[in-house]
């Protein structure tokens, strides 16, 4: 069970991602640094207790239309080994102290959860509550792909997203959605996907798909 801990983070999740962001291949903004608000997203569990993870929508206004990221973010106690490069920043915490803050879809932790999430064995949680499941996370997985390993074997960054390639003879993948379009449906390929909520700075409620199970193999 995940403790939310109702104290700081310095620096915030959103100055981490305010310098973070402008490195990406799928960030759309062109002039300037990203205005951001948080505006949605999730978590789930470690069953181990150990690490924090988060689905965080933030969403730009810097430029004449918002747009809306998926960035979902792996909070731990010391450096993930070999993961330098999906590190956001350091942070400390209030009470836990310094966290390290990675790109969740680098971090074999989060991505195994993703995938139980997918393969609907795992509870979405509510972002902000602890011990709280979310209802409104809702999962579509038809029973196929349940031979993916949950380890990361490749990750891939593109202008359309993250395709987290998993272990397994059929070449099973997550695919992360990073810019979340409410018109955008899963892959035609995919067995599973799930569906999450956020709120628009006008304060109108959206969904889009946040992430897609699919296998690319015979």
């Amino acid at each position: 069970m995940a403790i939310i801990h109702r104290t700081t983070l310095n620096p915030t999740k959103l100055e981490l991602l305010t310098a973070w962001l402008p490195s990406r291949p799928w960030y759309l903004g062109t002039d300037g640094a990203p205005v951001l608000s948080r505006n949605g997203g999730f978590r789930l569990d470690d069953p181990r207790g150990e690490v924090g993870i988060e689905f965080l929508v933030a969403t730009d206004v810097s430029g004449g239309r918002p747009v809306a990221y998926h960035v979902p973010l792996s909070y731990r106690g010391a450096p993930l080994e070999g993961a330098e490069e999906a590190l956001i920043g350091t942070s400390e915490h209030g009470v836990l102290g310094r966290r390290w803050v990675y790109d969740g879809a680098h971090d074999p932790v989060l991505v195994a959860e993703l995938l139980a999430l997918l393969q609907k064995r795992a509870e979405p949680q509510a972002q902000s509550l602890s011990d709280t499941p979310d209802p409104t996370v809702v999962v579509h997985f038809d029973g196929t792909g349940t031979e993916a390993g949950a380890a990361p074997a490749a990750v891939a960054e593109g202008p359309d997203g993250t395709r987290v390639t998993l272990e397994g003879d059929r070449r099973p993948a997550l695919r992360v959605t990073r810019v979340l379009r409410p018109a955008d449906g899963p892959p035609a390929d995919a067995s599973g996907h799930v569906t999450a909520g956020w709120r628009s700075p006008d304060g109108d409620g959206l969904r889009a798909v946040f992430a897609s199970l699919v296998t690319t193999g015979p």
